[in-house]
Parts: C-alpha cells; sequence; structure tokens
C-alpha cells in the first residue's frame, strides 16, 4: 500500500483547518514514554519468591510469562520493535539482578544490582526510570510500610527508599537521561481506622528522611503518587490525593497521577490543566480501570483521548513525564505492552491533529456551536493515514500487522517456557 499518498491527502485535509501534519509527527517522534516492565512477569520480579500482596492483584495465565531477566529483556525487545520511537523503561527495585543464590534485601539494595540493565539500556539508547517497591514483602506488615507505628519497620523502609534514590541517580548518570523515581505505598486500612492524622505525619517523616539523601536534582525527579483505595485498604489509605497534593507543593517532589487512583467519577485530564498552574512539573501513569484501579490494558478510549489532549493544550510535554501502568495475564504480555503503548501514542497523535488555537478562541468568543461542530467533525478526520505513515517511517509495522510478529514470537519462544 502507497502510505505516503495516502498520507499526502490526509496532509491537505489537515491544512484545511490549520494543521500542519508534519510538525505533528516530528514532535510524536520526540515524545518518550516509559514502558513499565511489571506487565512483562506479572509484578512478580526477581528479589524474592513471594506472593504479589500489597492491593495489587494479576489475573491469567497465559502461557509465556517470564521467568527471568534474560526472558524480560528479550520480551521487552520484542514489544519495542514493534512501537515507533525510541522510548523509556520503568523499573521497579524489586527487578533487582544479584548473583547466584544472593539475597537481596530491600534496604540495601544497590546500583550494582541494576547493573545489566544498565548495560541493556545503553546497548539500546533507552532511558530508565524507577520505583521503590513497597509491597510484596515479609517487612510489610499489617499493610503498612513508610507510615508504620514500628520503628523497625518504618526505618527498614525509609532505607529502602534512600537506596532507591542512589539507585536512580545511578541510572540518570549512566545513561544521562533524567531518571523519573516514583514513590507509591499501599499503606492503609481494611475497615475506618481510629486516627487518621497518625499514619500520615508518620508517612511525612518518613518521607523527610527519605529526601535527605543527597542526588542530583537536575537529573533524578522524585514524584509521589496517590491512591484512593485497594484491596485490603477500602476504607482509608495514608497516601491520599491531598496528602500527596500538600507534600509535594512544600518539597522537592512533583505529583504523580494516575488516572486508576482516584474515584470513578474523577477524571485526571480534568486534574491537569489545574495541578500545571501549581506545580512546575506533574507526572503521568496511564491505565484503564474497570470499576476500579483494575490496570487493564490502554485502550484508544475517551478519558486516555482527553489527557492527551490536555498534555497538548498545555504545552506541557516536557513537563510531564509519561509512563504506562498496567499488567494483565489473561492475554499475551508483548501484545498488551505494544497495543496500550500504540494507543497511547495515537492519542497523543489525535491531539498533535488538532486546531487547539483556533477551537480556544471559538470558546473565548462564545462560538459554542461553532466549536461543536468542529469537534465532532475531526473524529473522522483521516488520523489513520498520518499513524500508519509514522509507523511506516519509523520501521515498524503498520496497522494488525504487527501481530504476526507477536505470533511468531508467541509459537517460537513463548510457548517453550514452561
Amino acid at each position: 500500500m502507497n502510505y505516503s499518498e495516502r498520507y499526502n491527502e490526509a496532509k491537505e485535509i489537515y491544512r484545511s483547518v490549520g494543521v500542519d501534519t508534519d510538525a505533528a509527527i516530528e514532535k510524536l517522534k520526540q515524545i518518550k514514554i516509559s514502558l513499565h516492565c511489571w506487565q512483562g512477569d506479572d509484578v512478580n520480579g526477581f528479589d524474592n519468591d513471594g506472593p504479589l500482596t500489597g492491593g495489587i492483584s494479576v489475573t491469567g495465565n497465559y502461557p509465556g510469562k517470564a521467568r527471568t531477566p534474560e526472558e524480560l529483556m528479550a520480551d521487552i525487545d520484542k514489544a519495542l520493535s514493534l512501537i515507533p520511537g525510541k522510548h523509556k523503561i520503568n523499573l521497579h527495585a524489586s527487578y533487582a539482578i544479584g548473583e547466584p543464590g544472593e539475597v537481596i534485601e530491600r534496604d540495601s539494595v544497590k546500583p550494582a544490582h541494576f547493573k545489566k540493565w544498565v548495560e541493556f539500556a545503553k546497548q539500546r539508547g533507552l532511558g530508565l526510570d524507577f520505583n521503590p517497591t513497597f509491597f510484596s514483602h515479609p517487612m510489610v506488615k499489617d499493610n503498612l510500610t513508610l507510615s508504620s507505628p514500628d520503628e523497625d519497620v518504618r526505618k527498614y523502609w525509609v532505607r529502602h527508599g534512600q537506596a532507591c534514590i542512589r539507585i536512580a541517580d545511578y541510572f540518570a548518570s549512566e545513561l544521562n537521561s533524567p531518571c523519573l523515581m516514583n514513590i507509591w505505598i499501599p499503606d492503609g486500612y481494611k475497615d475506618i481506622p481510629a486516627d487518621r492524622f497518625s499514619p500520615r505525619a508518620r508517612f511525612k517523616k518518613s518521607l523527610d528522611e527519605i529526601l535527605e539523601t543527597p542526588y542530583d536534582k537536575e537529573k533524578v525527579i522524585i514524584s509521589l503518587e496517590s491512591k484512593v483505595w485497594g484491596m485490603g485498604l477500602e476504607s482509608y489509605t495514608v497516601g491520599s490525593a491531598e496528602f500527596v497534593m500538600g507534600y509535594a507543593a512544600h518539597s522537592d517532589v512533583i505529583p504523580l497521577l494516575d488516572n486508576g487512583h482516584y474515584h470513578p467519577t474523577e477524571t485526571v485530564s480534568d486534574k491537569i490543566p489545574t495541578m500545571l498552574l501549581f506545580y512546575d512539573r506533574a507526572a503521568l501513569h496511564v491505565t484503564r480501570p474497570v470499576r476500579w484501579d483494575s490496570d487493564h490494558v490502554v485502550r484508544l478510549d475517551d478519558e486516555t483521548k482527553e489527557i492527551a489532549k490536555e498534555l497538548v493544550r498545555c504545552d506541557a510535554l516536557e513537563r510531564v513525564p509519561i509512563g504506562l501502568d498496567f499488567f494483565d495475564g489473561s492475554i499475551n504480555r508483548i501484545a498488551a505492552w505494544v497495543i496500550g503503548t500504540r494507543n497511547f501514542q495515537k492519542a497523543l497523535l489525535e491531539a498533535l491533529l488538532a486546531p487547539h488555537e483556533k477551537m480556544a478562541a471559538m470558546q473565548r468568543e462564545n462560538d459554542f456551536t461553532r466549536l461543536m461542530m468542529l469537534q465532532e467533525e475531526l473524529k473522522t478526520y483521516p488520523i489513520g493515514a498520518v499513524w500508519d505513515f509514522f509507523c511506516a517511517e519509523n520501521g515498524v509495522p503498520v496497522r494488525e500487522e504487527w501481530y504476526d510478529s507477536v505470533e511468531e514470537y508467541e509459537q517460537t519462544v513463548l510457548k517453550n517456557r514452561r
């Protein structure tokens, strides 16, 4: 198929509303999305053999889950080969790689435990982002970590956070690429607590102690992520949205917005422009909640599109690091990465192909009829032709052609894993 010919036709159609498709494509090419490594192995990690706990659950048993660092890296390579552009990899601390037989304690995890990940990223020209892992560990006591009243527990996790800052600094220095280090804790209570204040005071104290660790603030961006509830934490979470916004406003961290971590009637797309008025930066985890924070694969749905639109409308693509966060073990895990990432790229492309200033002028002039008309007409503009051209220009399969490669990989690689 002649993708250039279809693209040139689409180019003229978009030009009629004042949109430069070449400029949109060039901007999309520069946007790095941070692919979450934990989609490839159902959030198991490599630092212990314990169960997945802390309000997190992965359903499904599709064949071919990665069992070793080598398998996970190979699967990430496969996914990246089908996604246009150059991106980043997002690691959890639980993906530390030790020597055979080595027990890696999270409060003493070291940059050396991530040397293989740095080598992997260097060879491919990728950046790395990072997350302390405050779940799935024996030292998570009664669903509490940094807010625990047990000083031994609290201090253990403070040391873990401090160790992770040093690792994030190592990533940024070695790769000459900024590293976003995101802090999320599962702390909370199943039923109505008697004291909401003290756990948050302890959490604040713990964060203050973690942030005493020296690091290069130009290279390491520390974010704090809120959550409204989780399994076993239905009535109260320590790291609420209000806590995160308050702490970020008075510290060296930025707020991270996960669109599965709010009440069902709240939308992150509406929060983005407000946050950018009061914070120099914010960060995103893009996921898809189904009734609750269930971390489904990102689809090209209305809220995904609205999130992308706000990033473009607010001229915030340089101010908001974008990461994905979903984990589905019921379908091919590599396909999940590709579907989710390409969908958010499509959402970004649609946002870049909209005449935002023209529509904003209509709003300012109270020309709401014309605004609604244009918003609706744009929905059937030929974005598909622009996307196909973008994929072809970036050397990845166009449309559903990429799935043939995933199926072949499943037959030759994944099905051999037992």
